[in-house]
C-alpha cells in the first residue's frame, strides 16, 4: 500500500473534483489539498495540471476524460513527459500499470451497481493493486431521494442490497420497490 496516499488522504480527505472552465476557477481559490481532474484535451491538459499544481495541490488527471487521448499505455506517458501530474486514474487497469511503472500515483475508479460489479472488482484487486480505488455511486441513496422528488415515474432501487436496513434505506429514501437476487430479502 502506498503510505504517501494514505498520509495525503488523512490531511485531506474529501477530493476536489472539477469538470470544466468553473471548477477550475474554484479549486484554485479553494483550500483543497487534492485535485482529481476530470476533463481537459490534449491541448490544454499540461497548462490546466501547471495551474494546479502552482497553487501547491497533488493533481491526479482522469485519463478516461481527457480529449485526444486514448486507452494505450502511450497516453500515460504522454501525461508524465508533458505535464506535473502528480498522478492518473482510469477505469482501465492496463493505464494504472503504466502510470505506476512510470512512478505516478495509480488509482482504480470502478462502477459499482450490482453483485457481479461487485465480485468483478473484487477479482480484480486479488491481480492487480493500484494506490487506490475510487468506487461510485459514492450515495444512491441520495440520488432516488432527488429523482423521486422530480417524478412520479415508480424507482425500483437495484444491485447490492445485502439486508433489510439496506430495503428500508432504499424505500425511505423513496423507491417503490426494489430488486435483489439475495433470496433472503423477498421475504422482507
Amino acid at each position: 500500500m502506498n503510505k504517501n496516499i494514505i498520509d495525503l488522504f488523512e490531511i485531506s480527505p474529501v477530493i476536489a473534483a472539477i469538470k470544466d472552465d468553473e471548477g477550475l476557477k474554484a479549486v484554485l481559490k479553494s483550500q483543497a489539498k487534492t485535485v482529481f481532474l476530470l476533463y481537459g484535451n490534449i491541448c490544454n491538459i499540461s497548462e490546466i495540471v501547471k495551474m494546479i499544481k502552482d497553487t501547491g495541490k497533488t493533481v491526479i488527471v482522469h485519463m478516461d476524460f481527457i480529449v485526444g487521448l486514448n486507452s494505450k499505455e502511450i497516453s500515460v506517458d504522454y501525461i508524465k513527459n508533458n505535464t506535473v501530474a502528480d498522478g492518473i486514474m482510469s477505469t482501465k487497469s492496463i493505464l494504472l500499470k503504466r502510470g505506476m511503472e512510470l512512478g505516478l500515483i495509480a488509482g482504480q475508479r470502478a462502477f459499482i451497481f450490482d453483485s457481479i460489479s461487485f465480485a468483478n472488482i473484487k477479482k480484480q484487486l486479488d491481480t492487480f493493486k493500484p494506490d487506490f480505488l475510487e468506487i461510485l455511486p459514492g450515495t444512491i441513496t441520495k440520488v432516488i431521494d432527488n429523482i423521486s422528488k422530480h417524478t412520479s415515474v415508480p424507482i425500483v432501487a437495484g444491485g447490492l442490497l445485502t439486508d433489510k436496513r439496506d430495503v428500508m434505506d432504499a424505500f425511505t429514501s423513496g423507491a417503490s420497490a426494489v430488486s435483489t437476487t439475495k433470496v433472503d430479502l423477498w421475504e422482507i
